[in-house]
């Protein structure tokens, strides 16, 4: 039995901009919260947050996004935002996160769905998309991918992993703000650090970036491997809007551009003047984005 810790409710009181009521599914005995806004009947915007984020990331995009007549969803993963916090590392795995997410998609039974993904949202999304075609109807991929352990890591990706496993003082709203072009306001803050009252809560946020696959002695390279031979040969609408200034991820769109069959010939962008966490930075331009993407792939 893993030990599990919930944030208090109080912690989420009066957040910025975040006034969205929450829903709540257990999903293998921990609860997994998720935002669920606009109209059940109308197509499905799966907004997939990643490390150390949570829901609150879109606050800027969910409302233009259920103006345009979508239904809008938005899960914090395990261990993040309101969901159940399991407290040791070792329960975290990248397998078990992606069961976690599609057994929660598979039980509130999203389809039509058009999924924005970024960081580790992408990296749990784009695996979870490709084992169940059937709901997935578009992809735009920003700032992530789905890595083998075949490529190589740059610099500030070893730093980050370095940092977040051995680092001291481990501040959620200083790493959000590091990420970000934006100045950020205190309540902003504030509201990203919300999830977060102390260490104890941050075990997922501190083993996250040692998750992902840096050698092909990882236990994740055979799955994400065969996803991306699926992802060649899969035709779904597929757009990328990566950011100008994300010193992780930059160039990491030309991959799924030049080898997904549903990414030719769409518009993509690069949203200019935002850093790693481009939805906090652009995130009604995005929201443009998205409309526009689906506008153009009905």
């Amino acid at each position: 039995m893993m030990e599990i810790i919930r944030t208090p409710d109080e912690r989420f009181e009066n957040l910025a901009g975040y006034d969205f009521r929450p829903n709540y599914l257990h999903v293998n005995g921990l609860r997994l919260h998720y935002v669920d806004e606009g109209t059940v009947a109308s197509e499905t915007i799966l907004l997939m947050h990643g490390e150390p984020s949570w829901a609150f990331l879109y606050r800027h995009m969910i409302p233009p996004l259920v103006e345009s007549g979508f239904r809008v969803i938005a899960p914090d993963l395990i261990g993040f935002g309101r969901s159940d916090k399991p407290m040791k590392q070792a329960d975290h795995s990248y397998q078990k996160h992606v069961e976690w997410i599609a057994s929660w998609m598979k039980t509130i039974n999203l389809k039509n769905i058009t999924m924005f993904c970024q960081d580790w949202g992408s990296l749990i999304g784009l695996r979870v998309a490709i084992e169940n075609k059937e709901r997935f109807k578009r992809i735009i991929l920003a700032n992530g991918g789905l890595p083998t352990g075949e490529q190589r890591m740059n610099e500030a990706f070893l730093r980050w992993r370095e940092f977040s496993r051995n680092s001291r003082q481990f501040k959620i709203e200083r790493i959000i703000q590091g990420g970000t072009v934006t100045k950020l306001t205190k309540k902003v803050l504030q509201g990203y650090a919300a999830p977060f009252p102390d260490d104890s809560y941050m075990a997922g946020a501190r083993i996250m970036p040692s998750l992902v696959p840096i050698s092909t002695d990882d236990p994740e390279h055979e799955a994400n491997k065969r996803a991306i031979e699926e992802y060649k040969k899969w035709d779904i609408p597929f757009l990328t809007a990566f950011s100008d200034k994300d010193p992780i991820t930059r160039g990491g769109e030309k991959f799924w551009q030049e080898n997904v069959p549903g990414a030719r010939n769409q518009d993509h962008i690069i949203i200019k003047n935002a850093g790693h966490f481009l939805q906090e930075d652009k995130g009604s331009e995005i929201a443009e984005v998205i409309i526009k993407f689906i506008e153009k792939n009905p």
